[in-house]
């Protein structure tokens, strides 16, 4: 399944939200939607759920215009939509209900999620006897309970604890791993790098840059030396503006990609570094770059 966003633009008042916005995500692969705050990334998610209408451009399932009455859509938005009064299991199943299950066949999915999230013993609680990473699982059980083909993760690991986020981990490749779309909204890199093969990262409601994340590190201009030494403070000195200290013993020296070969040797012979690579941009590097003002 391919779903296609196809030069969509919002409006709000005067304000230009999306301005042609437009990129691919395909079953089997996760997909990064990143942006900093008011980038657009909430007007995207909304505009792909149906919420409200595009002023202009489409949103394509396979080639054609979205069906929300047949596309199956699992969204776990950053603010919780639950009720904290009701009981887990009862409202879970509501809302698997309200995504178009039988009852008898929403009850039994929501126990699977329940136990594969390992929340099982919390059936009959009120959800505000939770703590705020329990309450995330539950939350994102209204995602999964319908098996939806396209699954939308906004800051998904928002209050877990490592061991937490290391069983949603599993979840979210199992997901992929069903052949499904596994949309990512995130302010977390790590996270977003270790999941998505693909990413778009929203600047002032346009696509600043979109793709392969392995295309887009490959394409990154290669003019970096990063250089583990002990004389790092040296490497400062001799550098000055051309020179960046990333780690006490770790540099990254600015240098013309045409004489890369050159500079290590002569970084190699002065300085004796322990380490010495071509700078490799982690997808933090390329948010910097490409989302900040």
């Amino acid at each position: 399944m391919e779903l296609q966003i196809k030069n969509l633009s919002k409006k709000f008042g005067a304000k230009q939200v999306l301005d042609g916005v437009s990129f691919t995500a395909t079953s089997g692969r996760a997909f990064g939607l990143l942006g900093r705050n008011g980038a657009g990334k909430t007007t995207t998610i909304r505009l792909l759920l149906g919420v409200f209408p595009q002023d202009e451009g489409e949103i394509l399932v396979d080639g054609k215009p979205i069906d929300h009455d047949k596309l199956k859509i699992g969204y776990l938005p950053e603010e919780r939509g639950l009720y904290p009064k009701k009981k887990v299991k009862e409202q879970l199943v509501y809302f698997a209900e309200l995504k178009g299950m039988k009852k008898k066949d929403a009850a039994k999915s929501v126990d699977f999620w329940l136990d594969r999230l390992e929340m099982s013993e919390y059936a009959d609680k009120k959800l505000d006897t939770l703590s705020k990473g329990n309450q995330q699982k539950i939350q994102l059980v209204t995602a999964l309970a319908h098996d939806p083909q396209v699954i939308v993760l906004d800051e998904p690991f928002s209050g877990l604890d490592p061991v937490n986020a290391l069983l949603l981990k599993s979840v979210v490749r199992e997901e992929i791993a069903k052949d499904k779309i596994v949309l990512f909204s995130s302010h977390q890199m790590g996270y977003v790098e270790e999941f998505c093969d693909d990413v778009a990262i929203l600047s002032n409601g346009k696509i600043a840059v979109s793709g392969s994340l392995a295309e887009i590190k490959d394409g990154y201009p290669k003019n970096k030396l990063e250089i583990t030494c002990a004389n790092a403070d040296k490497i400062v000195a001799d550098f000055a503006d051309n020179a960046q200290r990333i780690a006490p013993n770790k540099i990254l020296v600015q240098v013309n990609p045409s004489e890369i070969g050159t500079m290590m040797a002569m970084f190699t012979i002065r300085y004796s570094p322990d380490e010495i690579k071509i700078f490799k941009p982690s997808l933090e590097d390329i948010f910097v770059e490409y989302a900040g003002d």
